[in-house]
């Protein structure tokens, strides 16, 4: 198996409420981060010429706008992103909205769009299932929405560090988990009810991790995202 690059494998989520603001992170980020995740507050205030610059700069774009509607819409809307050149982008578990999405998206391929289903948000615990009227456990909803994703032919999923071993279970090695709500031991949790270090999301089987505030609001975002980089590449050596 070949090794992997886990400066390859660090996502920045570049939640900031400008476009101005959003350059100046990334100025601050310099070479330490690759792969930037745009989501809906940044794409709101700054739209599509935030992720032009990103591209311009040579970062890999994962925009975070977890379509949900009709599936008109979604298939239309997809098929935009999909010429844009962005690596990865989010649609919520739902048939409808991710078969559009796979329909918009086109043909897979090597370096085109992945699409990553919206599993169980990582701010949600048993008690908001509940109170959506789901009876399922946090695990058990989010290894179904996996293996839904799957079967219509999405790439990945978004899920906490504590869900990867209940995915593999489901639906193999060959699907990417993308994992939020990654806190370095010691940080402040924040929303997030999931979190996990970056060895615990690693070990337990995350593709790559996304990291806002602790490289966000370091007093140095560059010696923060190295410091996180260094203990990936421990946890994916270890993990072989």
């Amino acid at each position: 198996m070949a090794s992997v690059n886990a400066g390859d494998r660090l996502i920045l989520a570049m939640d900031v409420p400008s476009g101005e603001e959003a350059e100046q992170l990334l100025d601050r980020v310099g070479d330490s981060i690759r792969f930037v995740k745009i989501g809906l507050e940044l794409y709101t205030a700054a739209g599509p010429a935030i992720v032009e610059k990103a591209l311009a700069q040579g970062k890999r774009v994962f925009l975070d706008l977890k379509f949900l509607d009709i599936e008109e819409t979604v298939r239309r809307a997809t098929a935009r992103v999909a010429g844009m050149g962005v690596d990865f982008l989010t649609v919520h578990a739902n048939r409808k909205a991710l078969t559009a999405a796979v329909e918009g998206r086109g043909a897979k391929r090597e370096d085109g769009l992945k699409l990553l289903a919206v599993t169980v948000l990582t701010n949600f615990d048993a008690g908001d299932l509940r109170d959506m009227g789901l009876q399922w456990s946090v695990g058990d909803l989010v290894a179904a929405r996996a293996k839904l994703a799957h079967e219509v032919g999405c790439d990945g999923v978004i899920a906490s560090g504590e869900e990867p071993v209940a995915i593999r279970q489901k639906v193999g090695g060959n699907f990417l988990i993308v994992t939020p709500g990654i806190r370095p031991a010691g940080k402040e949790a924040d929303d997030h009810a999931r979190v996990t270090t970056p060895t615990q999301a690693i070990k337990a089987g995350a593709d790559y991790l996304v990291v806002g505030r602790p490289i966000r609001d370091a007093a140095d975002p560059q010696a923060a995202a190295e410091e996180i980089v260094v203990e990936m590449q421990a946890a994916f050596d270890a993990r072989g």
